[in-house]
This record gives structure tokens, C-alpha cells and sequence, in this order.
């Protein structure tokens, strides 16, 4: 995928519990921010990541003083922005979003960006986001696109 980042490194069995996928945000979907987000809008920001060999941050409710993880893959499909990585657990928060996600209490993934290009649409009154700077990705109670969720939490 061309618009891919990815972490190396192998993973130990212990660290595979805590594994967690989804989509962090859906292509021309209006959410309750009153934003559609375009198709390619994660491009070169995804470019920049990759230049740096680094991820976006992991965050709980987006509160930068609170990572809970990391990001180990991140990749534009036709969907969205589809996320995959891992809780740090041990990590208070972590340990918590983990036992929240298995019960279901918690689902929601949100992104935190700066917007470096948009346009509005009066009739719709919304705006299409068209280049964004992606700084990082949270575990939320409560997302602005209620289809950005986690899918998938690995339990062993």
C-alpha cells in the first residue's frame, strides 16, 4: 500500500494481548463536528510519518499527557484510515481502555489533527476536510464519527 506506515520489529506472545484494530476515521462521512473528511486527505501526512520512521501518538481521550500505546500500522483505503497498534499495558490507562474494550464500555477512535487545507459547502454547511496533519489517534468514550471504532481487541 502506498499510503502505508508501519512499525518493525517483531511481536513476543506476551505482548500480542492489548492488540487493537479499526477504522480512526471514514471517508465522506459528515460527522457531528459537521466535517466530511476526503479521500487522500491523510496522504502526506502518512508520507511525512513514514519520512520520520515514526507513528502518530496513542492517546486516552486525547490528553497528551496520557499515551496508553502505540501505533504499529496506518494505511488509506477506500474506507478511511484504517489504524492498527498496541496498549502499553501496565500503563494505568492502558490497563483500563483494555478492560473497557472487552466489556464493550468503550469503542471509539478519534483523531486530533490540524487542518491544512478545507473547503466549505454553504448549502450543506459543512466542511470537507482535503489535507490534515495528523498528529495523533485516541481511545474515546465518545467520537465526532460514531462509525470510527475499534473492530477488533486481541485478548491473549
Amino acid at each position: 500500500m502506498q499510503n502505508s506506515i508501519k512499525l518493525n520489529g517483531t511481536i513476543n506472545q506476551s505482548q500480542k494481548k492489548g492488540l487493537i484494530s479499526g477504522y480512526a476515521s471514514f471517508f465522506d462521512h459528515l460527522d457531528q463536528q459537521r466535517d466530511y473528511i476526503a479521500k487522500g486527505a491523510f496522504t502526506k501526512t502518512l508520507r511525512a510519518w513514514r519520512f520520520l520512521g515514526k507513528m502518530p501518538k496513542m492517546l486516552w481521550q486525547h490528553d497528551i499527557k496520557q499515551p496508553i500505546g502505540v501505533w504499529t500500522q496506518l494505511y488509506e483505503d477506500e474506507k478511511g484510515l484504517y489504524a492498527e497498534g498496541r496498549l502499553t499495558l501496565g500503563v494505568s490507562k492502558a490497563d483500563e481502555a483494555y478492560l473497557l474494550l472487552k466489556e464493550g464500555a468503550l469503542e471509539n477512535l478519534s483523531i486530533g489533527f490540524r487542518t491544512i487545507e478545507s473547503t466549505y459547502d454553504k448549502d450543506r454547511k459543512a466542511r470537507t476536510l482535503l489535507n490534515l496533519d495528523l498528529l495523533e489517534i485516541s481511545l474515546v468514550t465518545f467520537g465526532a464519527n460514531a462509525m470510527s471504532i475499534v473492530h477488533r481487541i486481541k485478548a491473549i
